[in-house]
């Protein structure tokens, strides 16, 4: 687990209309339907596919639509419909870099009969060093995590 002040950490939740098992299949294997292709990419081709792999240890990545990938980072735990675990790599200026570990928990808990409340964290933000409130702005921004759980809201909506 990345350590960490707790300050740095971004939390952002969302309720979605969907059952956990549905929430989880397209945060993970549909994350291509939500996420914003056009412009969250870091390869030099447009980008056709943000890709998790379905088990721990798996890659976390972009395609491009020449076949090119990009890595993101990598899969830390892998536990259907409730949890995921992803290691984000990517640095201060969106490049990816093996020696940068971050961490983002997705949690999806049943929220009444037909919902469920997805909850976001992303830590060890303190791994930016002297960019580290920076980092934690942008993801805690429209342009960061809280819209990207929104778009996430409204395609996963039954």
């Amino acid at each position: 687990m990345v350590e960490q002040a707790e300050e740095t950490a971004v939390r952002q939740s969302v309720v979605v209309q969907a059952p956990p098992e549905r929430a989880f299949e397209v945060f993970t294997a549909g994350m291509s339907t939500w996420w914003p292709m056009a412009t969250h990419k870091i390869g030099s081709a447009p980008m056709v596919a943000a890709v998790i792999e379905p088990r721990s240890g798996g890659r976390w990545f972009e395609r491009g639509g020449d076949g090119s990938e990009c890595d993101w980072g990598r899969v830390l735990a892998w536990e259907p419909p409730y949890r995921v675990v992803l290691e984000w790599q990517l640095d201060a200026d969106y490049g990816f870099d093996p020696e940068l570990h971050t961490e983002l928990e997705v949690r999806f808990t049943p929220d009444g009969a037909h919902g469920t409340r997805v909850d976001l964290e992303h830590r060890g933000l303190d791994a930016y060093g002297a960019r580290t409130a920076e980092m934690r702005e942008s993801f805690g921004s429209d342009g960061g995590w809280a819209g990207l759980l929104r778009s996430f809201a409204e395609v996963t909506a039954v």
